[in-house]
């Protein structure tokens, strides 16, 4: 039973989300990981939302073991940059990559390349760098691999498959940036915001190779019906543009390490909860799928717990994780995958008086828009009719931010300098 009478579910489960994004905080995790200083020098490469904050508290801990010198570059966006005493900072875009994605590529290539077997890389993994950081093989210019992003953002591909299609359009990804490196050690330090926690996924795996080949590529382009540039499926076909293989004699020496993933900030917002002695339980940290359907699927099964039809009894709190997808229908459509989520969450909870929900993006920017997520109840629903605001015809448009803001129950949080991806919190009273 619940310990503490809690008189605000929304600020409840807000906190709750804060707690899951504080277990991911690199200034608690990297000190964990410190690899042993060389005889050589010690490069640092940052690349995703997270890497700047994994930077300084690398900066922190080398210094703080008296290590000497550091030198490096990373690539983030511009809400997650801090600032740096010895590793050079890029901004680049996200989600689709700009002019900064290729100069940040060019330069971390260059960075890596000719160096000794006593030198050392550490690389800084983290989601969102895909984007961040791009470097168009053979002939392909920054606008193919825009029209790229732009399409596989559009189609519902999941995070893996379109990871699989950019490391084979890419000079830098698919592991090509530890090959360049070689011989000098390459030690990965991966935040995971990816299903699975498959390091070579995150960041589409510039420093880890992971076996995928050109026809999966060409497999994903056919079963999502991807209508993508000329030149791209021209390079495709080309045997260039497979990827390096995980057992090529350069990967040999390096080292992976992941230093966090959804499940570990799950179980932390599952700890603080039951300190309050509220049951939990954690259905998935690794939830794929079209957001509006998942949304559907967690309403139903929160029905049949409020009305004591399934094995969980309330109270209990339901966590989740993962990553899951929209296929757009409309492209001026304001919102991301965590507020379509709840929008269809709500629409199927529509007047149940004790399930309360939240579900937001752990690196506090949910899609198009500024927001990390949103709330609702079971009165969202009615309370957006109020604001001649249709549910339904909003989630049909792509619209949750807009239908969310009307009735103030957006969340915002700001960059939170980390990202291990969805979020989401159902209470059932």
């Amino acid at each position: 039973m619940e310990k503490v009478l809690i008189n605000n579910e929304k600020q409840f489960l807000i906190e709750l989300f804060h707690q899951a994004v504080a277990a991911a905080d690199p200034n608690i995790l990297i000190d964990k990981y410190l690899p042993q200083k060389p005889k050589g020098r010690t490069i640092i490469i940052g690349i995703g939302k997270a890497s700047a904050a994994m930077a300084l508290a690398f900066e922190k801990v080398w210094q703080k073991a008296n290590y000497g010198a550091l030198e490096g570059l990373i690539v983030t966006s511009k809400d997650n940059e801090k600032q740096l005493k010895q590793i050079e900072t890029i901004i680049a875009a996200h989600p689709v990559p700009d002019e900064n994605s290729k100069i940040a590529a060019t330069r971390m290539l260059n960075l890596i390349s000719n160096l000794t077997k006593n030198d050392l890389v550490v690389a800084l993994i983290s989601g969102g760098g895909s984007s961040l950081l791009s470097l168009p093989a053979g002939n392909l210019s920054a606008e193919d691999k825009r029209a790229v992003n732009q399409a596989l953002l559009a189609s519902g591909v999941p995070i893996a498959k379109m990871n699989c299609v950019r490391k084979h359009l890419s000079m830098i990804k698919g592991g090509r940036l530890a090959k360049a490196a070689h011989p000098a050690k390459v030690v990965s330090l991966v935040i995971s915001d990816v299903p699975g926690d498959e390091p070579a996924l995150v960041a589409s795996g510039p420093t880890i190779a992971d076996g995928t080949t050109r026809q999966d590529a060409l497999d994903v382009i056919k079963n999502y019906d991807l209508q993508l540039p000329e030149r791209v499926m021209n390079w495709l076909k080309s045997e260039k543009s497979q990827a390096p293989f995980p057992n090529d004699k350069e990967f040999n020496n390096n080292e992976v390490f992941l230093i966090a993933n959804a499940q570990m900030s799950l179980q932390a917002a599952a700890n603080w909860a039951e300190k309050q002695n509220i049951k939990t339980h954690i259905i998935s940290d690794a939830i794929e799928g079209e957001a509006r359907e998942i949304g559907k699927e967690h309403a139903l099964l929160a029905r049949q717990i409020a009305t004591k039809k399934h094995i969980l009894k309330p109270p209990i709190l339901l966590l989740s994780g993962g990553e899951t997808t929209v296929t757009l229908k409309n492209k001026s459509g304001k919102g991301g995958r965590n507020s379509e989520y709840l929008l269809s969450f709500a629409l199927n909870i529509m007047g149940k008086k004790n399930i309360f929900a939240l579900a937001c993006d752990t690196d506090g920017i949910d899609g198009s828009e500024n927001n990390a997520g949103a709330y609702c109840d079971g009165t969202s629903i009615k309370r957006m009719k109020e604001k001649l605001i249709e549910g339904q015809e909003y989630l049909n448009q792509n619209n949750a931010y807009c239908a969310f803001k009307a009735i103030d129950d957006l969340i915002f949080t700001g960059a939170t300098a980390t990202n291990v991806n969805d979020f989401r919190a159902i209470l059932i009273r």
